[in-house]
């Protein structure tokens, strides 16, 4: 089956078009060591074939030690854990949503565009590695990731500004 990856940026931070408040959605950060971190993956993941939804304990250690400057965080409803967002500061300017989603069983509940509304802000607060504010924030979906993935990441301001195509 053919994999379609979309690259999405948004290059100024006035151009989020934020969702309606959803009251108790909110980010919780997380330590990189949390066990949460890795059953939020999972859980989130393993409907869209993530890998690190389904690798080994010694290659989700290499994963988590490939990365230390990922951020971690979850997305809570009420304290409860529903989701994920993790974000990676990165050179030239830039900071990478490297995953977001929600738990199968919270999804269809209207919680997506807000959770991705508190999730492209913290990116912009989030200081890149060589500058003092970000000058981008992007990231990745592909065709297998939800289906209304794309739509929420472009009614929130994203631009596509790349697109390949695996076989």
């Amino acid at each position: 089956m053919q994999r379609t990856t979309t690259y999405l940026e948004m290059t100024d931070p006035h151009d989020l078009r934020p969702a309606p408040a959803v009251p108790g959605l909110a980010l919780l950060r997380l330590d990189r060591g949390s066990p949460l971190v890795r059953s939020l993956q999972a859980g989130v993941g393993a409907a869209h074939g993530w890998r690190s939804a389904t690798c080994t304990e010694q290659e989700w250690n290499e994963r988590l030690a490939m990365r230390p400057l990922r951020q971690y965080w979850a997305l809570t409803m009420d304290e409860e854990p529903i989701g994920v967002s993790y974000l990676e500061p990165q050179t030239d300017g830039d900071v990478e949503i490297t995953a977001f989603g929600l738990l199968p069983r919270h999804l269809g509940k209207g919680l997506g565009a807000y959770a991705l509304t508190l999730a492209l802000r913290l990116a912009w607060a989030t200081p890149p590695l060589d500058a003092a504010i970000a000058r981008r924030v992007w990231l990745h979906t592909c065709s297998a990731d939800h289906p209304h993935a794309l739509s929420n990441y472009r009614g929130r301001g994203m631009r596509v500004y790349r697109q390949e195509q695996d076989a």
